[in-house]
């Protein structure tokens, strides 16, 4: 089974990453990784019931390609929205991943 067809966006990868500060230390920076094929969905009532119960925070699914290098706490950015990746799982065949995140609104905005 492929889902290539019902991925009908692209979103932005940001993930949090070490980089060097110039002066021989290190910051934290959020960077870029890569472009991948999404689709976004909102989780059912069950889901998002779950997730209050459990303390976290999940407003939207997001299905992805079985490869796609997608992390807990990465940042996916597109046509304006940005989500917070809260955790990623696999059905059992590797048919696709689904990111559990939250809809973040960026300050200012």
């Amino acid at each position: 089974m492929d889902i290539t067809h019902l991925l009908n966006r692209v979103l932005e990868v940001w993930r949090t990453t070490t980089v060097p500060d110039g002066a021989g230390g290190e910051e934290t920076a959020l960077v870029r990784q890569a472009d991948v094929s999404a689709k976004v969905d909102q989780p059912s009532a069950a889901d998002r019931l779950m997730a209050q119960q459990a303390g976290a925070a999940h407003t939207h699914d997001i299905y992805l390609l079985p490869d796609a290098d997608v992390e807990r706490g990465d940042e996916l950015r597109g046509d304006g929205q940005v989500f917070r990746v809260g955790y990623v799982v696999e059905p059992s065949a590797p048919i696709y991943r689904k990111a559990e995140a939250e809809l973040t609104q960026r300050q200012g905005a």
